[in-house]
């Protein structure tokens, strides 16, 4: 969430960031002017408020002066104000109330401001490529993940579907062991080598957890709920939600920042808005494994942070030996919360094209104000609110697919990269049953 006092001092510049995420500058500048009003409304509102108390305060005050003076004409009148404006002052904060919760659900649905750095463009046909790492191998006839999965037998969308419609997957036998392998290792290479701490968050959570992520109230098409008690929880569509809520409400020792938390959960999602893409395979499910990286910072260090957690996530492809290139997100395509965002996308041979399988975002104090997450910066009066940062680290099904079209062999095997070994026995070649 934006602060509403940088935006009441800064009202181009929020104007300017809404244009350059694609709307227009007639409906920006509505919303600004919009969120604006709230405001100037509120104050005003809070203002005769604080007055009405102030003269409450000061005509109980009179009141015991007039009746020392046995003024009883006096001492009325000042009870009948007094009476007044105590029912005013009542009715009034519920007022305020009302104004605070229209402003800042306002607030709410305003996506963060880019950085000046990140590209403007509409949408993923104007992200940059940044590097490329890798070359693609010569494949003959390069199948994509699904035909070498349903020809090994390991990999059941049929039966699938019997249980639980489309966009579910049945993995069995070595397919399973791979899958499973691939969380493993990325768990341990980020917790032994990158200083992440291992979380075992709860998949289920509530609005508020989904608000702080913003993704309520926005994107509640996107996610699946369950019934609980009277009310609701949520799956998580990403552990980036349980695990950087994990500092809400809280004021973090700046010595103990930054904190890296990493998980290795399901992710659940309905894809609301996906009809009729990637209908094939493992690419776009409502179900599947991620190993997720969050990050809570100082103000100072989040744009480094992003840049190191960026390079995490590349090194799990790097020790995979799978090509891929990381490209900069432009202003129109990237993600409501995020600052600035590096896509990372691997070759997938049977597509032959790169698709993406992580992203990482810097976020700024969107999501602390959202969350109220703050720290005490040294030498400071008083709080400042964190950063946050997340990225995939990497989407489990999609390497899985990945190492399946890139390492098949003519006979329809597929082979188990070096790293993975230890993790599936020393296994290095799944064949069909």
């Amino acid at each position: 969430m934006l602060d509403i006092r940088w935006i009441r001092e800064n009202p181009q510049a929020l104007s300017d960031a809404l244009v350059k995420r694609g709307q227009s500058a007639e409906a920006s500048r509505s919303v600004v002017d919009d969120l604006i009003r709230k405001d100037e409304a509120r104050r005003t509102h809070l203002t005769r408020l604080q007055d009405a108390q102030a003269r409450q305060n000061a005509a109980s005050k009179e009141i015991g002066k007039a009746m020392a003076s046995k003024d009883a004409a006096l001492a009325d009148r000042l009870k009948t104000e007094v009476a007044e404006l105590k029912a005013f002052v009542q009715a009034g904060e519920n007022e305020a109330r009302e104004l605070d919760r229209a402003l800042n659900d306002a607030l709410a649905v305003i996506p963060n401001v880019p950085f000046d750095d990140v590209p403007v463009g509409r949408d993923e046909n104007d992200n940059v490529e940044i590097r490329r790492v890798g070359e693609p191998r010569r494949i003959n006839s390069a199948k994509e993940h699904y035909e070498l999965g349903e020809a090994l037998g390991f990999m059941d969308f049929e039966r699938a579907a019997k249980l639980s419609g489309s966009r579910f997957t049945v993995l069995s036998g070595k397919l399973a062991r791979l899958e499973r392998a691939l969380g493993q290792f990325m768990l341990d290479l980020h917790v032994n080598e990158h200083g992440y701490t291992e979380i075992q968050p709860p998949l289920l959570v509530r609005d508020e957890v989904l608000f702080g992520t913003n993704q309520l109230p926005k994107f509640e098409e996107d996610l699946f709920f369950v019934k609980h008690g009277e009310g609701r929880l949520g799956l998580i569509p990403t552990a980036e939600v349980p695990m950087t809520n994990l500092v809400r409400e809280e004021i973090v020792a700046t010595e103990k920042l930054p904190l890296r938390f990493t998980a290795l959960t399901p992710c659940f999602r309905s894809e609301a808005g996906s009809a009729g893409r990637d209908t094939r395979g493992m690419l776009r499910q409502h179900q599947f494994y991620k190993v997720e990286l969050v990050s809570i910072t100082d103000t100072e260090s989040s744009v480094a942070e992003h840049e190191r957690m960026t390079e995490c996530a590349e090194t799990v492809l790097k020790k995979l030996d799978l090509p891929f290139r990381t490209v900069v997100l432009c202003s129109g395509d990237m993600g409501f919360g995020a600052r600035k965002t590096y896509d990372i996308e691997v070759w997938l041979p049977g597509q032959n094209t790169y698709r993406e399988i992580s992203s990482c975002s810097v976020c700024g104090d969107f999501q602390a104000r959202r969350m109220n997450a703050r720290y005490r910066p040294a030498d400071a009066k008083s709080p400042a609110f964190v950063h946050t940062l997340n990225g995939s680290g990497v989407a489990v099904g999609r390497a899985l697919i990945a190492v399946m079209e890139n390492y098949q062999n003519d006979d329809g095997s597929i082979g188990v990269p070096d790293v993975l070994r230890p993790y599936m026995g020393g296994i290095t070649k799944i064949e069909a049953a």
